[in-house]
């Protein structure tokens, strides 16, 4: 706990991650979903040139890594962050976050099915957990199935953790080690920026940039410097300290201040049958995906 600079890592991705979902949801108020997802991860890709610049450090990958980040970009950034913008046109930031929270239980099961993990009790009832919690979603929710965009919304979101899911796995089934995370993040960025953007000129109904508010400008902005640049730097440098296992504590914190703050700040209705969603479905993916160095000491390295 002496080591300030892990501190304040852990505290940026726990908190800029948990704003995240309630940036977008300010952000689409008025900005087309596809140009908040595109334009956040293009300016995310220019301040990431600047850096590779700077650092004299920017080059070509090579056609084979181009291919990985490409996919990786599909998948991560064009479906899972993209699919999310666009469901939280039609659903709160609150429900966006808690069905964001169920990405690891298909990752999990994802990786059971390929062999890359082994089924137990413990992870079955964890499954259950969670599944019981999307239940409790759906039967506060009923009636407002109704409604074809909050409908649409739900089905963009469960493609969005799926994409999320798939990428992870991919990840993990490759096992790949990347020489430079930044350089990496760069060709990402760009190639999912670039391909948000053509979506947004395709499926957008209405561009009218002068109906863009600086609000919904600032949001964008947010997250293009903090929730795609800022929080990515702290989480590989938490990564440096501490396992992964312990950094993926964090996913549980993100989702409590997205859903707090959606109640706070946008006044989105938080009924018993959702915070007992929340509960279910938080201490299922932990059942699920516990293990025991989540709470070892581990020695800081310098």
């Amino acid at each position: 706990m002496k080591d300030y600079k892990l501190i304040f890592a852990v505290l940026t991705v726990a908190i800029v991650w948990g704003t995240t979902f309630l940036a977008i949801r300010v952000a689409v108020e008025t900005i087309p979903a596809w140009f908040v997802a595109g334009i956040r991860q293009f300016f995310a890709s220019l301040i990431m040139l600047v850096i590779l610049l700077s650092r004299k450090e920017f080059k070509w990958i090579g056609w084979k890594n181009l291919g990985y980040q490409l996919i990786f970009a599909s998948l991560m950034l064009v479906v899972a962050n993209g699919m999310t913008t666009v469901a939280e046109e039609s659903v709160s930031s609150s429900l966006a976050s808690l069905i964001s929270a169920c990405s690891p239980i298909l990752v999990f099961l994802g990786s059971v099915a390929i062999g890359l993990q082994k089924f137990s009790i413990r992870a079955m009832m964890g499954v259950l957990m969670c599944f019981g919690g999307i239940l409790f979603i759906f039967w506060d929710g009923l009636k407002d199935l109704a409604n074809p965009d909050y409908r649409m919304g739900m089905i963009f979101l469960f493609c969005a953790i799926s994409g999320w899911a798939s990428g992870t796995i991919f990840t993990k089934k490759l096992n790949i080690q990347s020489g430079n995370i930044t350089l990496n993040l760069f060709y990402q960025f760009l190639f999912a920026g670039i391909v948000q953007i053509i979506f947004a000129f395709l499926f957008s109904e209405n561009y009218n940039f002068g109906n863009w508010t600086l609000k919904s400008i600032s949001a964008m902005l947010y997250l293009a410097v903090f929730g795609s640049v800022a929080a990515f730097f702290a989480f590989h440098y938490a990564l440096t300290k501490i396992s992964p296992v312990q950094v993926s504590i964090l996913a549980y914190i993100n989702t409590i201040i997205a859903i707090f703050l959606g109640w706070l700040i946008m006044n989105e209705s938080i009924s018993f049958k959702f915070i007992l969603a929340t509960a279910l479905i938080i201490c299922g993916v932990f059942i699920t995906n516990y293990k025991p160095e989540m709470f070892k000491r581990e020695k800081i390295r310098s």
